[in-house]
């Protein structure tokens, strides 16, 4: 078994675990741009104690290279948990995230989720550069 024999993958419209990837399609060289990632744009995504989305993984994938390099991890711990029981608490964590990038080349953006029930799913997204 391979790591990516462990992904998940599916149309984001129609699966609540899959990451939404929102960007431009086309930037321009070095300049700062942002990407925002989140879950259940459609259909909603739970985030209780029980059933919630603990990470997001950004990686970039420069068109030619042999690479993906991470551009960001962000972990979400916060949901709902507190000592009077389940969904008490004061703070839940909402799964989305956004930052910013500059690219210098053309590639792909590929975002990872992992639901603590339902495990890793991914999604990608083209950007292509302009000089």
């Amino acid at each position: 078994m391979k790591i990516g024999d462990i992904y998940q993958t599916a149309d984001w419209k129609t699966e609540k675990h899959v990451p939404v990837i929102e960007a431009p399609d086309t930037v321009k060289a070095d300049e700062v741009f942002n990407v925002t990632i989140s879950l259940g744009k459609e259909i909603a995504h739970p985030n209780t104690t029980e059933h919630h989305i603990r990470q997001i993984t950004l990686y970039y994938k420069p068109e030619g290279g042999k690479f993906a390099y991470q551009a960001g991890h962000f972990e979400f711990s916060a949901h709902g948990e507190d000592a009077s029981g389940p969904n008490q608490g004061p703070i839940y964590t909402n799964h989305s995230v956004t930052c910013g990038l500059k690219l210098t080349t053309s590639g792909t953006l590929i975002a990872s989720a992992f639901c603590n029930i339902h495990g890793l799913w991914e999604s990608e997204k083209a950007i292509t550069v302009q000089s």
